[in-house]
């Protein structure tokens, strides 16, 4: 972001261009960037080389980023969506797809920057589905702001091409930067572009899968992608599992053989009543859904 001071020119009527960077790929975050400026100011930023960040070498890419942040007739922001974030959201039980999740972010930084005191009257976005419905559905959030939805925004209007520059150069670094959380010794960071069709992804996800604990967090497990990656999973059996409260002897419905907990280093220090209680085993579907347990203290 850029000065916390709000500049003069925000008073007056001012456009943005909103765009992502890092939508596609199965590894890493997905980032939404905006880039804004006083309508007054579009024709000067039509001169400062910004183009579809996709078109521009890295290097190019890193230097517009750096000549925007110190421009002071120009503003911008982020929303970097982590992995985590992403694949909870999609396989969560009232799923989320990749759409409003987009949706999501863009109006997130549509609002953050009006809460700052930015005078925004136009805003240029590309599309993510239906550009009239995504269209409509900015105006009734934001009715007084004309938005302008199209394909390949990026490269027809410069406002966009700038935030495209901000979104792509913002991924870029947070997976250089990446810390892995994992702890394991044949950890490795040559994971390529993170894209499903890049052989050195391919091989970093082939080489970094594990049989129980998937993958790292790095991954968007709720990509497609992944499943190909687990043809040899382990079938954890779960304490609550019914197979297991009916005796099923550690088999799925299919016959096959699941895996218990206890026998990977997962064992509880409980026992008794307090066991059958915190696994879920004897307990209604209903309290079992919404995760509700008995309590006897406070």
């Amino acid at each position: 972001m850029g000065s916390k001071i709000l500049p003069q020119w925000a008073s007056k009527p001012c456009a943005m261009g909103i765009d992502e960077a890092g939508r596609g790929p199965v590894l890493g975050p997905m980032v939404y960037g905006c880039l804004y400026c006083a309508q007054s100011y579009l024709k000067t930023l039509a001169t400062l080389s910004f183009a579809d960040s996709k078109t521009l070498k890295e290097e190019k890419r890193e230097e517009l980023f750096e000549a925007l942040k110190t421009n002071d007739s120009i503003g911008w922001a982020v929303d970097v969506i982590d992995p985590r974030e992403l694949s909870a959201k999609m396989l969560k039980k009232n799923k989320i797809n990749l759409n409003e999740i987009s949706h999501d972010s863009a109006m997130g930084l549509i609002d953050r920057v009006l809460k700052m005191g930015v005078l925004l009257t136009e805003v240029y976005i590309d599309t993510v589905g239906d550009a009239g419905k995504y269209e409509m559905k900015l105006s009734r959030n934001f009715p007084s702001i004309k938005f302008v939805v199209a394909k390949k925004a990026d490269s027809l209007y410069p406002v966009v091409s700038g935030a495209s520059i901000v979104a792509k150069v913002t991924r870029d670094r947070a997976l250089r930067e990446w810390v892995l959380d994992e702890t394991a010794e044949n950890m490795k960071r040559d994971f390529g572009s993170g894209y499903p069709g890049d052989p050195q992804t391919k091989a970093w996800l082939e080489d970094h899968k594990h049989r129980i604990f998937g993958f790292p967090t790095l991954v968007r497990f709720s990509w497609g992608t992944c499943n190909s990656y687990f043809k040899d999973i382990a079938q954890v059996l779960w304490d609550s599992d019914n197979s297991d409260e009916d005796g099923g002897g550690g088999k799925n419905s299919n016959g096959k053989r699941q895996l218990k907990l206890s026998n990977v280093g997962f064992t509880s220090s409980k026992r008794g009543s307090e066991e059958i209680e915190s696994s879920g085993k004897g307990r209604c579907r209903f309290f079992q859904a919404r995760k509700l347990e008995h309590l006897t203290n406070f």
